[in-house]
């Protein structure tokens, strides 16, 4: 049978006309994103709640890591690394500043270790007062300060320290017990406890957790006299402040300079003690034998990544930018009136050329009484003055006792790595964190200073400066 529509022809099928197009209400799509606002509102008020909630007593969760999920440990682990496990962790608030840390069981055997009384104000960053003159101070004073280590520690026999129950084994050996702030972002924390071993200390115990963030905002507002919200942006996630100016004029008055006899010998071979030792598998570089392989260009120097809650990842790269640095240039001494403090003290200019740009770049290490630093053996550089860089910060380790006496907002030391134009270098970045100094063992008028790299895994440089 013959199609109609053939013998008709395509054009005489009959038109079923164009599709009618359905219009949702304006009111309709108000109304939806308004209940989406609501439900994003509502999401955030959520996760706002829970993040900075705070009651007296808290339960906070421990992380605990094995040697198989932590391989790359650099601590000096005790024989009896992991016996002492699957802790619990209750922060209890006992005034606006004042905390315990009780450490609870779970088996018949691990003892209740309470750390009691706790001031958090010489922990949870507190700009110096000098530097509320000057927003660009503020800022770098905060950010130093949480982005560095700050290990506090106590001996067993400590009013702040109480130890009952177990076995007894950890009542009859316990030596010190430690809280860290991590040098990552506000709040991630870490408790260490040590046995005395073979005349050395050994790790048994470590375990991370996040100080509640309650806490840690209302001390913060209580001690600086200042909203939270100004900065916790940058203490909670890395912004990096670079190019932020920074006037050393601010923080001091320079009484006279001198240029000073200064070298970094490239060809003097790389010297290694204390925690640099243990911390040989973080450096992720090879045939660092002298200062000058650092600065070469020639070495791919990388280091594993520090990162939370608190440890090293040798898969997690962090690079280093050496050539900021990349040749010593002079040395300025000088006699400085630092701002909060009625004692006159010195300061360091070390200057370094850019190897890429040329460009004039300056490292400083001010308010120090360099004739009172220890006379030691190159060998014992650790026992010197040990410090990260920063404005009002404290050394990377320090027995709580002696934290009280010198808080360190308190502190006329500061350090920073300026440009040309006085602005902030991003020192994380170059790879640089700190200094170690002492005094020469038989010469009270040599210096040294030794560079320490990112997260102080290796030193970088040995600088033998005149200070006559």
């Amino acid at each position: 049978m013959t199609n109609p529509a053939s013998q008709q022809g395509i054009d005489s099928v009959p038109s079923l006309g164009e599709p009618k197009k359905f219009k949702v209400p304006k009111k309709s799509i108000l109304f939806g994103s308004l209940i989406l606002f609501v439900g994003l509102l509502g999401a955030g008020g959520l996760w706002f709640n829970s993040r900075y909630k705070y009651e007296q007593e808290m339960e906070v969760k421990l992380k605990e890591l094995s040697n198989i999920e932590y391989p790359a440990n650099p601590a000096g682990l005790s024989k009896n690394f992991q016996r002492y496990g699957n802790r619990e962790l209750k922060v209890i608030q006992r005034d606006d500043t004042h905390f315990d840390f009780v450490l609870e069981p779970t088996n018949e055997k691990t003892a209740k270790i309470v750390i009691k009384n706790v001031d958090l104000s010489l922990l949870i960053p507190k700009a110096p007062e000098w530097t509320k003159q000057d927003e660009n101070l503020e800022l770098i004073a905060f950010v130093e300060r949480e982005w560095n280590r700050q290990q506090i520690s106590f001996p067993v026999d400590s009013e702040h320290i109480e130890v009952s129950g177990g076995d007894g084994f950890e009542k009859e050996n316990l030596t010190e017990v430690a809280l860290a702030r991590n040098c990552i972002n506000a709040g991630l924390w870490e408790v260490l406890l040590s046995f005395k071993e073979d005349d050395k200390k050994g790790l048994y115990y470590q375990g991370w957790f996040t100080l509640p963030m309650g806490h840690y905002k209302n001390v913060f507002e209580k001690i600086n006299n200042l909203s939270y919200w100004k900065h916790w942006w940058k203490l909670e996630h890395w912004q990096d402040p670079s190019g932020t100016v920074v006037k050393p004029n601010l923080l001091r008055e320079v009484i006279d300079e001198r240029e000073v006899t200064a070298k970094l010998p490239l060809d003097e071979e790389v010297i290694v003690s204390g925690e640099q030792v243990r911390k040989v598998r973080t450096t992720l570089a090879s045939n660092l034998r002298t200062w000058g392989d650092f600065y070469s260009g020639k070495n791919e120097i990388n280091f594993a990544t520090f990162r939370p809650p608190g440890f090293y990842d040798p898969n997690k790269l962090h690079h280093s930018e050496y050539w900021r640095i990349g040749k010593f240039e002079k040395a300025i001494l000088r006699d400085i009136k630092p701002v909060g403090v009625k004692k006159d003290l010195q300061e360091l200019e070390l200057v370094f050329s850019d190897t890429k740009t040329g460009e004039q770049n300056r490292l400083y290490f001010s308010g120090i009484d360099f004739k009172e630093l220890p006379q030691l053996a190159i060998e014992d550089y650790p026992k010197g003055l040990y410090m990260p860089m920063g404005i009002g910060v404290g050394p990377f380790y320090q027995a709580y006792e002696e934290l009280k006496k010198n808080p360190p907002y308190e502190s006329p030391y500061f350090s920073v790595l300026l440009d040309s134009n006085d602005g902030w270098i991003d020192h994380h970045k170059v790879a640089v964190d700190g200094a170690a100094m002492h005094l020469d063992k038989d010469n009270p008028d040599l210096l040294h200073l030794y560079l320490l790299s990112y997260e102080r895994n290796t030193l970088v440089g040995h600088l033998y400066i005149n200070l006559k």
